[in-house]
């Protein structure tokens, strides 16, 4: 055996404690045979979710700029009524219906006329970027979810969502989310026994650094699961909240919030004394209804009413107001995820008398929901600005450099006397589950029931255990023969 062979042969090797304790062993394998079978057949979908990611995660900075000539205005001194500017977004698109409108959190930014347009998307609506202080439009744009975002932002968060294939291709980043937690988690596993085995003392520092000793095949080895490492923690916040906006594990995951009361609550608009008031509580009722005729100018010139009870309400940080559809409907003044910005308070207010009728502080929103709503934030890098989108980059590139490593160690493994480039790498043995029953029963019974929670996890990981018996009845057939 040539000195790489025992070298590689060396870094493989399982730690000396598990062949002492059967059960801890087979738990090895199985995590080594997850983890490269998953990140094998896997990690494509997640090699395109991590670039396309890259790209998600600093959009609002490439929002920023491209988008700069209907974001910001250099006009100085103070505002105009937030009445007679929607009023100017309504004379550019008198043909649309006004649903909402975003008044300017900051000096120097624009105020967002918006409006439903039926000829675009469910999720879309049509943008008048009005100048506060002149009450100007500068320009029009379609904008892009509960974030408003601009085209440019919108077609990369799509690339990211589904590469632009519609429902069909959101099959594509289930299949990355819902495989990238079991595949980080088994590779921590691998990591740990790794280093307990060779760094008995301060194996704790010795799991966030490369051991640059050994040969190039350990080295790589080594920096794989120190990056790995790094940034497990993003990986799984990503992954959890991925699956929220997926389309058979999210279904799931929303009708458990449902059935736990988890869902993010919403503020009443229904005026009191109507036929339609309804007082059951906050859960439940709709912020603003969708628009299908004209809204009146009175309705109009209520805005600035209800703009300055809401400041006074508490409701202070950047806010979209919601026009109600008709009289029995109050104004839903809403504060929007914007950098910085922690808490999302809003209240309802009666237009014609600037009265609150319902006030939904965040402090009243269930652990929850609250932990859903920073980590969306967090996953769309709108919670600390830049410093979010930097963080989420470097996680990206990270795990970008993990899956490229995998695929030279796997390339690595081939047999040295195949002689063709068509010879692949050997899998990890198999048999980890027939050696420990103890194992095997919660295994296959955690697989069953995340399988069927989350649908494409279960059926890509049924698909895999098909072709691994295959697999290994043909080598079997022919190691008799």
């Amino acid at each position: 055996m040539s000195t790489t062979e025992v070298a590689a042969a060396r870094d493989n090797a399982a730690p000396a404690t598990d062949t002492n304790r059967p059960g801890r062993g087979a738990f090895r394998a199985l995590a080594l045979r997850l983890h490269f079978y998953a990140g094998l057949f896997v990690g494509p979908f997640v090699l395109i979710a991590a670039v396309t990611g890259a790209l998600y995660a600093i959009s609002p900075t490439i929002e920023s700029f491209t988008g700069r000539d209907v974001l910001y205005v250099g006009s100085e001194g103070p505002q105009r009524p937030l009445s007679e500017q929607v009023a100017a977004g309504v004379a550019i698109r008198p043909d649309l219906t006004l649903v909402a409108v975003a008044p300017a959190p900051e000096p120097g930014e624009t105020t967002r006329v918006l409006f439903s347009d039926p000829g675009l998307g469910e999720s879309d609506r049509r943008a008048v970027f009005v100048d506060p202080v002149t009450a100007q439009p500068v320009g029009e744009s379609v904008v892009y979810g509960s974030s408003g975002a601009l085209p440019v932002r919108a077609w990369i968060s799509q690339a990211h969502r589904h590469l632009h294939l519609g429902e069909p291709g959101r099959l594509y980043s289930e299949l990355a989310a819902s495989w990238l937690w079991l595949i980080a988690l088994a590779g921590l596993v691998l990591w740990v026994r790794r280093v307990r085995a060779r760094r008995r003392r301060n194996s704790t520092a010795w799991l966030f650094a490369p051991d640059l000793t050994s040969n190039t095949r350990g080295r790589r080895l080594n920096w794989h699961g120190a990056v790995g490492i790094w940034i497990l923690p993003i990986l799984l916040l990503l992954s959890a909240t991925g699956l929220t906006w997926s389309t058979y594990a999210g279904a799931n995951i929303e009708q458990l919030r449902e059935n736990l009361s988890w869902t993010t609550p919403t503020v009443d608009t229904a005026l009191p004394n109507t036929p339609s008031a309804d007082h059951s509580g906050h859960a439940g009722h709709h912020g603003g209804p969708t628009m299908t005729h004209t809204v009146p100018t009175e309705r109009i010139e209520q805005l600035d009413t209800v703009l300055a009870a809401a400041r006074t309400a508490g409701v202070t940080r950047a806010a979209e107001i919601s026009i109600p559809g008709d009289d029995a409907g109050a104004f839903a003044v809403k504060e929007l995820r914007r950098s910085g910005t922690l808490t999302v308070d809003a209240v309802a207010v009666d237009g014609a008398t600037g009265a609150i009728t319902d006030r939904l502080p965040y402090s009243e929103w269930t652990l929850m929901a609250k932990l859903a709503n920073w980590g969306i934030q967090l996953h769309m890098g709108l919670m600390f600005g830049l410093l979010n989108q930097l963080l989420l980059l470097a996680a990206m590139i990270g795990l970008i450099t993990v899956i490229v490593r995998g695929y030279r160690m796997w390339w690595q493994r081939r047999p040295a006397t195949a002689g063709t480039w068509r010879a692949a790498g050997k899998p990890p043995q198999r048999g980890a589950l027939r050696r420990s029953l103890r194992l095997a029963v919660p295994v296959l019974a955690v697989a069953a029931l995340i399988g069927w929670f989350a649908p494409v996890f279960g059926l890509s990981l049924l698909g895999f255990l098909v072709v691994d018996i295959i697999v290994g009845r043909v080598r079997r057939l022919r190691a008799a023969a």
